[in-house]
């Protein structure tokens, strides 16, 4: 199992929107991201700065790179692009962040 965390940015005053929408997340879209080996996912928001911090675990035998690809992700992207900075595909602009320190 391995540790994957990245960053993500909200646009001003939809913090309560953003919160709203991940709490009715869709089931198949749950059940995609559970398919593909994500598990123990969690995001944190910054509220002074609209930051978003996620952390998620993933299998050994993930299947992550190809969420992308399906219908429920690229779904979801355009549902969420009102809120998040994102790229021309409406997939969030996400910074991956270099795990530097871990204890269990």
């Amino acid at each position: 199992m391995m540790r994957n965390a990245f960053t993500m940015q909200l646009k001003p005053g939809v913090e309560a929107e953003y919160k709203r929408r991940h709490d009715e997340i869709w089931p198949e879209l749950a059940k995609t991201l559970s398919e593909a080996g994500v598990s123990d996912y969690s995001i944190f928001l910054d509220t002074a700065t609209g930051r978003l911090f996620a952390v998620q675990k993933l299998s050994d035998d993930n299947t992550a790179d190809a969420l992308p690809e399906t219908e429920v992700v690229k779904k979801w992207w355009a549902y969420m692009a009102d809120l998040m900075d994102t790229n021309p595909d409406n997939s969030p602009v996400c910074v991956p962040l270099r795990e530097v320190f871990h204890l269990d």
